[in-house]
């Protein structure tokens, strides 16, 4: 698909580029037919492909210099993506290819074609030595068979041995095997650029191929400039800019359908979203089921006794594994009691709060296993021992069942423990112990934080994305979210690790999940491995090799079916009487599902991607499903899923991409020239990220300015998500995120309010502007957006302007064929400093005249909503 990132009314800043492009050129007005091109990386992290130039291999001219035409794309994220000695050479093909080593421990290499060396295909990393390390890869072409042979070195310790494997295709290679060290041959060039020796590949290409790499670079960089620009420069970049006279003109009898589902959320298990967040549970480490490699080894305390903690010396306990409640939840803790009075304690997440007069619903599965039966006392206390609500159980009898109470609180208290003192003494085992307050939100039993989904739901999402981008496949194989786990009681669900380096009970499943998009009026998005891990894993050869085996893709794939039965199906069906037994007959209308999550796109990839989709187009030709297109809004995993996507007729496909305000700001045209005959998007992911990652005036305005845009293009732009949705105090891992919380508190930021005003003005139908300023200047354009909805339901027109820029906008809104019912209407005003976080919408009436003379302040995002007349 072609696309644009510039808006069209850029032309004079175009036009300026070439000529810049033409003056460096212009030295060699006399070019040589060819030259020479140096190709080399430094080998660090996230580093790429270079390109230098010469035209006597003695004086060489760095392109850039530091500008990447392919990185590596293999390993865990940061330090591990690394191209290590690239050696570029021209393939019998016609095509440019690149093998680079990888690391100094796995035996693999990358290999990557392109036939001009700046868009370049899918990446591949055969394995060909399972326990060596494969490093200097080189190859030999034999024309008569047609065949490449790939020699390499491999060194453990001050060995070095040498080794050899061919391939006709690379995709297929034979067997590896030694050959005498000195057989092989480092082609390898080290010469000096910018003052710096660099080690590389040399090639004569067409002086043509030169000037297209220093075309692109250059464009990459005039680019650039412009996305770095931030609201902190303006005072010198918009230095005597007097307030704008806007006009925007509109025929409210022309328009077209937008989709009326643009806007909506995405949950994530990150920042502690789930566990310690939106699930309202209390009590954490609550089955005994933490275990080490949740965290990598990186937390030593993390195991199955985290957040425990016995309170007196008649008592002492371990967590046992012999006869547990259940095969899923292996590990319970055995107490030994001398004698009544010494505590259980779990210290819950950053504590636990409780509010005064509201009750909480104690549960534990227990056995008493020898020794005297008795009740478990349960309390709420505080830190120097204030008792703050108890409550007792019922007693205690030999073989695991639950037992239940309800304690109600005292007082209101931001840190208590939960403290399990057993009335007896003997044996007694303790399983799945749980706290959960009585008011979660529509008061479900296992449910949500009420003070955390209410704000998700004020949203007035149309959809939710869930139950995570890269939580969803996993770190390797053995860590692909399995719906199948996180459904059916408590105890019988398979906790697992958090991809983000934490742990899952999986009490939030998918009824939960299925639940709460029914509460919030939001169609469930449920999104699905494509058969492979994350393309960041750590485990299972970088998650690049990773995929699940063919023999069990069938199954797979039947998992992935039985998902769309247990929310469509009928209660007679196997599924569907498990979502019923779950006490909901009625089926939770599944429209979509998402298959893959900014995947490398790679032949396994696309051969399990593929599989899936015609498994669910010829089973449930009802569901859309959504696919995926890479990390960000360029590049070969880009393209790679667009074709994919457009070969197989994928109805749409799910674009991320995380940006400066300034990219936002200049890429306001980006929708306008897709194809509206391809697959219609999904803007999964996205957020404009400023140094350090506030959530500001800045970055929520820069959004708001690329929604109208989408609003603009929502004919073919069906639904957009923010992210990260959720972040804890002290856990958050990744900023910024819309509503930042503790246990006490919930803090929706500048962004979210532009998420809302968006979510609670959507439309259906997009109404045109023209548009006429008294400045032109491009920066100064590219900062005032307008969209015109309607609403067809309620029939109100909304009118959402920005202004991004340091002064006023007199704007005069003509709305030609404006039918009003009502002389008044809403307005909804944000505005403050760039660097304001804690700005708030402030909501009045106003005359509809008012649009006709309409004053836009400095850094402000204005709704005006009008009642239409039938």
């Amino acid at each position: 698909m072609k696309k644009t990132f510039f808006f069209q009314k850029q032309k004079k800043h175009l036009l300026g580029l070439l000529l810049v492009c033409l003056s460096a050129l212009s030295a060699y007005g006399k070019n040589p037919a060819s030259a020479y091109i140096f190709s080399y990386s430094s080998g660090k992290s996230s580093d790429g492909l270079h390109f230098a130039w010469s035209i006597d291999q003695i004086n060489w001219h760095p392109i850039g210099p530091q500008y990447n035409y392919i990185r590596s794309d293999y390993g865990r994220w940061g330090s591990e993506k690394r191209m290590v000695s690239p050696l570029l050479f021209p393939g019998p093909d016609g095509q440019w290819h690149c093998l680079w080593s990888l690391n100094e421990k796995d035996g693999t290499f990358a290999h990557a074609t392109s036939k001009d060396l700046i868009n370049w295909g899918r990446q591949s990393y055969p394995v060909v030595l399972a326990d060596k390390n494969c490093l200097m890869p080189e190859v030999a072409y034999n024309q008569e068979k047609g065949e490449y042979t790939i020699s390499w070195l491999s060194k453990v310790k001050t060995e070095s041995k040498a080794w050899y494997t061919t391939t006709k295709d690379f995709k297929k290679y034979s067997e590896a095997a030694n050959i005498p060290i000195s057989e092989y041959k480092n082609t390898r060039s080290t010469i000096v650029v910018s003052g710096k020796p660099e080690t590389g590949s040399i090639n004569k290409v067409a002086w043509y191929i030169i000037e297209e790499l220093i075309k692109t670079q250059q464009l990459s960089a005039y680019k650039n400039q412009l996305w770095l620009e931030t609201a902190k420069t303006d005072s010198e970049r918009f230095a005597g800019l007097k307030p704008v006279d806007a006009k925007f003109t509109m025929d409210v009898t022309k328009s077209k359908k937008i989709s009326n589902s643009l806007l909506g959320i995405f949950f994530e298990d990150i920042n502690y979203a789930a566990d310690g967040g939106l699930y309202a549970e209390l009590v954490q480490n609550r089955d005994f089921e933490y275990t080490l490699s949740d965290t990598k080894g990186r937390d030593a305390t993390w195991n199955s006794t985290k957040a425990w903690s016995l309170k007196g010396e008649t008592a002492s306990y371990v967590i046992d594994s012999i006869n547990p409640i259940h095969p899923n939840n292996k590990h319970y803790a055995k107490l030994w009691i001398k004698q009544a009075g010494a505590a259980l304690v779990n210290e819950g997440f950053d504590g636990i709060a409780a509010k005064a007069g509201e009750k909480y619903d104690f549960s534990v599965f227990a056995r008493s296993t020898a020794g005297k039966t008795g009740k478990i006392l349960v309390r709420l206390v505080g830190k120097n021992g204030e008792i703050y609500g108890e409550a007792t159980t019922q007693s205690i009898a030999a073989d695991w069942k639950k037992y239940n109470t309800t304690i109600t609180a005292k007082a209101t208290i931001a840190d208590v423990s939960l403290e399990i003192i057993p009335q007896m003494t003997g044996s007694l085992d303790l399983d799945l112990i749980s706290l959960f307050p009585q008011k979660t939100f529509k008061s479900h039993k296992n449910g949500l934080r009420a003070d955390l989904a209410q704000p998700l739901a004020d949203l007035k999402p149309r959809f939710m994305r869930f139950p995570g981008g890269c939580v969803s496949h996993g770190d390797g194989i053995a860590n692909i979210y399995n719906w199948k786990n996180t459904i059916g009681p408590l105890e019988a669900r398979k906790p697992m690790p958090n991809l983000w380096g934490y742990h899952q009970t999986v009490g939030l499943g998918y009824f939960e999940y299925f639940q709460f998009c029914e509460d919030a009026g939001a169609e469930p998005l449920p999104v699905i491995a494509a058969g492979v891990p994350c393309q960041n894993s750590a485990t299972g050869g970088a998650g690049q090799q990773g995929g699940i085996p063919m023999s069990d893709m069938d199954n797979y794939i039947q998992d992935i079916l039985d998902l769309v039965e247990y929310a469509n199906g009928d209660v007679t069906t196997p599924w569907g009487k498990k979502r019923t037994e779950a006490g909901h007959p009625k089926p939770f209308n599944l429209k979509y599902v998402g298959i893959g999550n900014e995947d490398l796109i790679t032949d396994i990839f696309e051969e399990r991607f593929t599989m899936i989709f015609k498994a669910i187009k010829d089973k449930h030709p009802e569901i859309t499903v959504i696919g995926t297109v890479g990390p960000t809004f360029e590049g070969t995993d880009y393209q790679e899923g667009w074709d994919i996507a457009t070969k197989l007729g994928v109805p749409m496909v799910d674009e991320h991409y995380y940006q400066s305000p300034g990219w936002f700001i200049y890429n306001q045209d980006y929708y306008d020239s897709y194809d509206r005959s391809k697959p219609k998007v999904y803007l999964g992911e996205y957020a404009a990220h400023l140094p350090g990652r506030p959530n500001n005036i800045e970055t929520a305005l820069a959004e708001a300015l690329y929604l109208t845009s989408l609003e603009r293009n929502g004919d073919v732009v069906s639904m957009t998500s923010y992210a990260p949705l959720l972040a804890k105090d002290k856990h958050t891992q990744w900023n910024p995120n819309l509503i930042y919380f503790n246990n006490t508190e919930v803090r929706p930021t500048v962004g979210y309010e532009v998420q809302k005003l968006y979510g609670q003005n959507a439309g259906d139908q997009y109404i045109p502007s023209e548009i006429t300023l008294s400045n032109n200047q491009e920066n100064v354009k590219n900062r005032i957006a307008i969209s015109v909805i309607r609403d067809t339901k309620s029939n109100d027109m909304i009118v959402k302007l920005v202004n991004l820029l340091p002064v006023a906008v007199n704007s005069s809104i003509d709305l030609k064929n404006g039918n009003f019912e009502s002389r008044e209407a809403v307005k909804t005003v944000l505005k403050g400093d760039p660097i304001d976080k804690n700005a708030k919408p402030v909501v009045s009436t106003c005359s509809v005249s008012e649009l006709s003379n309409a004053i836009l302040p400095a850094y402000s995002f204005t709704v005006y909503r009008i009642k239409q007349k039938n």
